[in-house]
């Protein structure tokens, strides 16, 4: 991967987990709260990861080959997410999206642990 696709890369990551944050804790009242519904169930009520990554993606133009692509090979160490079947395309955008989010949700709980140990909100 060149530097410069780490460098867009990292930035999507930081961006996503920014605003992903700032969400769960808004719906959740507070950062707590939040870090808990996360843990429990990343797309159940209030949290809602998958629909934001979708979101996410499409907003930031990885809902595409190529996007897909960016995103996995940044992720390639990590093991493949189950995917539904369909063309590789789709396919692709399934695992891609299923690995960000992933990360998205590991990444949103250190920052929402770290408010927590460092006096945010509660």
């Amino acid at each position: 991967m060149e530097l410069y696709e780490r460098q867009a890369f990292d930035m999507f990551v930081s961006l996503a987990v920014e605003r992903f944050c700032e969400r769960i804790v808004q719906r959740n009242g507070g950062m707590e709260r939040a870090l808990a519904r996360l843990r429990e169930d990343p797309d159940g009520e209030g949290v809602w990861l998958g629909r934001f990554v979708e979101a996410f993606f499409r907003e930031n133009a990885l809902d595409n080959p190529g996007g897909a692509c960016l995103v996995l090979r940044a992720l390639e160490r990590w093991e493949a997410p189950k995917t539904g079947a369909g063309r590789i395309g789709e396919v692709l955008q399934q695992m891609a999206q299923a690995a960000f989010a992933r990360l998205v949700g590991r990444k949103a709980e250190e920052v929402l642990e770290r408010g927590l140990v460092y006096g945010g909100e509660e």
